[in-house]
């Protein structure tokens, strides 16, 4: 094992299980459960929206990597045609890994204009809505509610060693980075407050970071 392989496996490594990781989990269960029976209404109605709106199934499946780089399925309502091809997200991410450093503050932004996002995704998108079925893989317990953004395997080629921090905790449906600019930040940007998160973790941190996602939601959607 080379001297970076080193540094990221150490980097990774899941921490032995404490009461606070314990309650944490405790937390997630007990919340994504009641969530998802007081919005059961809105799931179906939202499933029937996508299903009409275009061809395909209802949820959006994708690999992601979690807690300790270990694989796991996403779930989300489909905003893309079916088939839709990755490779301009993969293109986009390229770009924004190269010229994240160099580019002024402010133009680098999630990949907003999308050929591929059907009516009802631009709305879902637009209001975080595709997120709710990860309430899903909380329960499962591959995500949490406040954690990293899940990370696509294509996307680790372009993280410098210590970005790799954010995989010592759960992925979330929201985190540090949503509630800080989301769409108006750059890809070394959103990977190092994930990281921080990954560092500061917290239930204190955690309820913050709940408390902001209502507002982040309203002005990210009106920016």
């Amino acid at each position: 094992m080379d001297s970076r392989s080193q540094i990221i496996a150490g980097l990774i490594a899941a921490p032995a299980l404490s009461p606070r990781a314990v309650a944490k989990r405790g937390i997630d269960l007990v919340v994504a459960v009641l969530l998802l029976l007081l919005l059961m209404p809105l799931l179906a109605v939202l499933a029937l929206v996508v299903a009409l709106d275009s061809r395909g199934p209802v949820l959006f499946r994708q690999t992601r990597q979690g807690l300790g780089r270990r694989p796991f399925t996403v779930f989300k309502f489909r905003t893309m045609s079916h088939g839709a091809a990755a490779d301009l997200h993969r293109r986009y991410i390229a770009q924004l890994a190269q010229e994240g450093d160099t580019a002024p503050a402010g133009e680098l932004k999630k990949l907003t204009a999308d050929p591929r996002v059907t009516r009802t995704g631009r709305v879902l998108r637009a209001t975080s809505l595709d997120e709710l079925p990860q309430l899903i893989n909380v329960v499962r317990g591959e995500m949490s509610l406040v954690g990293p953004r899940p990370a696509l395997d294509y996307e680790l080629e372009h993280y410098r060693p210590e970005h790799f921090e954010r995989f010592r905790v759960r992925p979330g449906i929201t985190g540090l980075w949503q509630v800080s600019g989301r769409n108006a930040l750059g890809f070394h940007e959103m990977l190092e407050l994930d990281s921080e998160y990954a560092r500061r973790q917290g239930l204190l941190l955690d309820a913050a970071i709940l408390a902001r996602t209502p507002v982040a939601l309203v002005r990210n959607r009106a920016a």
